[in-house]
């Protein structure tokens, strides 16, 4: 598989519907959705290379946002910690003042890492009980170098020993 331009690869996600409004649930599935090429690499592989970086930023990002601006943590109480002042127009953050105590910090961090180790280990069993579709999709990559859309759904029907051109 030959990496073009800056991302050697990523993974786009089309809403199935507008949303407005997003669900600790929402977030989890997202950030185990960002890991599942971690896990991959490190099933495969038997550890992860650099690839998965900007997915690992990411995912920390988010799983920083859903504790100390949504309060989606009950461990630390439906509270928001640190404020941001932001580029509205950009959608970037500028500057971030911190508003807690080292303690809360440690404990911020503790609850991020919570997380991020859940997804990951969501991520790894799924990636295990779909090990054949894995290299099913993989092998497909390798030969057209994209899939999307109708395509992916129909390779992902598939038995795993059948190509889409074997379908026809």
């Amino acid at each position: 598989i030959v990496s073009r331009g800056v991302a050697a690869g990523y993974t786009r996600f089309l809403p199935q519907e507008e949303e407005h409004f997003k669900t600790p649930e929402m977030f989890r599935d997202q950030i185990c959705a960002a890991l599942a090429g971690y896990a991959a690499e490190e099933m495969v592989f038997g550890s992860a290379s650099t690839g998965p970086s900007n997915d690992l930023e990411q995912v920390s990002r988010l799983a920083r946002a859903m504790v100390t601006r949504w309060g989606m943590r009950w461990s630390l109480g439906p509270v928001t910690f640190g404020r941001s002042e932001e580029l509205v127009f950009l959608g970037r953050e500028i500057s971030e003042t911190r508003n807690y105590s080292e303690k809360s910090a440690e404990e911020i961090d503790e609850e991020v890492s919570v997380f991020i180790r859940d997804a990951h280990r969501k991520a790894v069993e799924l990636v295990k009980q779909h090990r054949e579709k894995l290299d099913q999709i993989a092998n497909y990559l390798i030969e057209h170098e994209t899939v999307e859309g109708d395509e992916l759904a129909k390779l992902w029907a598939l038995p795993t020993d059948q190509t889409p051109d074997q379908a026809v």
